[in-house]
């Protein structure tokens, strides 16, 4: 399972992800933290306020495969797109809310993904990130 966070020991140092653009259905584009190792995806955007309008994070996995999300110790709701090896979005979970009390709900995709995007609420129907569209981005590894 990951985040908005998994419980993880401290924060990492803000600049320490890679970051990428990735080109919304919409044309819209944004700088987005790729998150590729189990304490960064641990990590995910527990503790921050908030997240700009013009930024998202990535996660990036070995395999594809049923990658689930909670929000412990996360601050704000966000959109959650799944995609798969394609960049294709496979499912989309609008408006999770931040965890309020235990045990958190985990939310997880109705068919195998590769990445898994974190957006502000909103943000992914407003932008065209729906099940059947394709999100652009390159990444170093």
């Amino acid at each position: 399972m990951i985040a908005c966070g998994l419980l993880a020991i401290g924060v990492a140092p803000a600049g320490a992800a890679e970051l990428t653009s990735l080109l919304l259905p919409s044309g819209r584009e944004l700088t987005v933290e790729v998150v590729s190792n189990d304490e960064e995806r641990a990590l995910g955007l527990m503790f921050r306020d908030s997240l700009p309008a013009d930024r998202g994070m990535l996660f990036l996995f070995e395999s594809s495969g049923f990658h689930s999300i909670w929000m412990k110790n996360c601050r704000f709701p966000i959109d959650i797109v799944w995609l798969d090896e394609n960049r294709r979005v496979v499912h989309l979970a609008e408006n999770v809310p931040p965890c309020r009390q235990e045990p958190c709900p985990t939310y997880a995709p109705l068919r195998r993904a590769r990445y898994v995007l974190e957006l502000n609420a909103g943000q992914a129907r407003r932008e065209g990130a729906l099940v059947g569209a394709t999100l652009e981005f390159k990444l170093s590894r």
